[in-house]
């Protein structure tokens, strides 16, 4: 049974926009616990075997990098699935992070 905060999480994740990218760090910011930001990398890690779909390709690291793409189907089916929403992606970076960021402590308030 995952806890509280791996369903948090999950909520959080499961509302940013297809075409978006958020961060493991806004998404602690943003539930409170800042310091969390590899909890909710290991979070990602288990989304993949949630009843409810989790897209958790939308989140990356502070820079854009796509850290968490071994934990995909394959090596490129993170950027794809990113490329499929129309996120351009170069060297296992979002190309526009900046301006494709969704900071949950903007649009969730």
């Amino acid at each position: 049974m995952e806890s509280d905060f791996y369903q948090n999480v999950f909520e959080v994740v499961r509302q940013i926009p297809a075409g978006r990218v958020t961060s493991y760090g806004a998404i602690a910011r943003y539930l409170g616990t800042a310091g969390s930001s590899r909890m909710v990398g290991w979070a990602m890690n288990l989304s993949h075997h949630q009843q409810i779909y989790v897209p958790a390709h939308r989140v990356v690291n502070r820079n854009g990098l796509l850290t968490g793409k071994i934990h995909f189907g394959s090596p490129v089916m993170m950027q794809e699935l990113l490329e499929n929403e129309g996120v351009a992606v170069k060297d296992d970076c979002v190309t526009a992070f900046r301006e494709l960021f969704w900071d949950p402590m903007i649009e969730l308030e």
